[in-house]
């Protein structure tokens, strides 16, 4: 039998898509304000190309940025962190449609995941309804996606700001 040990702490992050880019400030502060953990990185606007999923909903000329959170996070409480960004999206929807999408998720020392509303075969359920997808693995020093990885997180800009965010967790860990 072996031993159980507790899991580490992990680097929370965000990715948020709207066609608002000044939506962003204000879901950002509301993030540290709810999350109540200041944001220690905030990426660039990157245009959202990969995809019309969302333009039905939220329009076209969708944009991107990414964050991530100083304070590490216990992986216990990680399923009420998708639950919270929802109830932040909802409180931003018009007319029942969302003005901002809210893609929380973690970053270790191994991988990138993501959290969902949605099951499917190669997530698992975290607590709450919410399930986490490995989205991401670290091997030879850089992020390598999955067959099921979403097209923009095989882009090797989106690649670069995760490593980019992993050294700061190895930092934070003192690893």
């Amino acid at each position: 039998m072996g031993k159980i040990y507790p899991p580490g702490k992990v680097k929370l992050i965000a990715g948020l898509i709207s066609n608002d880019e000044a939506l962003f400030d204000k879901i950002e502060v509301i993030l540290e304000k709810r999350l109540k953990n200041k944001i220690d990185f905030r990426s660039g606007i990157i245009d959202f190309t990969y995809t019309d999923y969302y333009d039905k909903e939220m329009g076209r000329d969708l944009k991107r940025r990414f964050l991530s959170f100083k304070k590490l996070v216990r992986l216990e409480r990680i399923a009420k962190t998708k639950l919270e960004t929802n109830n932040i999206e909802k409180r931003f929807c018009v007319d029942g449609k969302r003005a901002v999408n809210i893609d929380p998720g973690y970053i270790d020392m191994a991988k990138l995941v993501l959290l969902s509303t949605k099951d499917y075969s190669h997530r698992v359920h975290a607590g709450n309804g919410i399930f986490a997808e490995v989205t991401l693995h670290y091997k030879d020093k850089r992020f390598n996606f999955w067959p099921w990885t979403y097209p923009d997180y095989k882009s090797e800009e989106y690649i670069r700001i995760f490593g980019a965010i992993r050294d700061m967790y190895k930092d934070a860990k003192g690893a």
